[in-house]
């Protein structure tokens, strides 16, 4: 019987059994919390080693591409080796190479963003299809429209 909220369990009250309850929950809880501080916390490490080595290497990519480029007008300037004109052509020329094919990959991915919609499509059908079944049930319990 629960004349002064003592339940049998092993002699113990049920306030005591709460409180242990809620101590637990406590517990757990902070336990969590220091296990995502600590994933963090070497998350954070990770990004502060990465994101230096990270714009070295951009670095490094964005002088290789100007080294090669160099390279390639050096080639086509040879072409023209008897201008006086030669470096001229061949940074104009590969220029617009570059040009062309920076359009072309410009167009490849404006196509591709056109044929994919970004508007979440089948969540919005979905939420449609939902909300259809809420009035229908609407009007079958209550002969009206919610």
């Amino acid at each position: 019987m629960m004349h002064d909220l003592k339940v049998e369990n092993n002699g113990r009250s049920l306030g005591a059994i709460i409180s242990d309850v809620v101590e637990e929950l406590k517990e757990f809880v902070n336990t969590r919390v220091q296990v995502l501080k600590a994933e963090l916390h070497e998350t954070l490490d990770s990004v502060r080693v990465a994101l230096p080595l990270g714009l070295l290497a951009l670095v490094l990519a964005i002088t290789a591409f100007f080294l090669f480029t160099g390279a390639v007008v050096a080639i086509v300037a040879s072409a023209f080796s008897s201008s006086p004109y030669a470096w001229f052509y061949a940074f104009i020329i590969v220029g617009v190479v570059w040009t062309a094919a920076g359009g072309i990959a410009a167009f490849f991915a404006y196509s591709e963003i056109r044929s994919k919609s970004t508007f979440p499509k089948h969540t919005v059908e979905v939420l449609k299809a939902d909300k259809d079944w809420l009035q229908s049930e609407a009007r079958t319990k209550y002969g009206r429209v919610a």
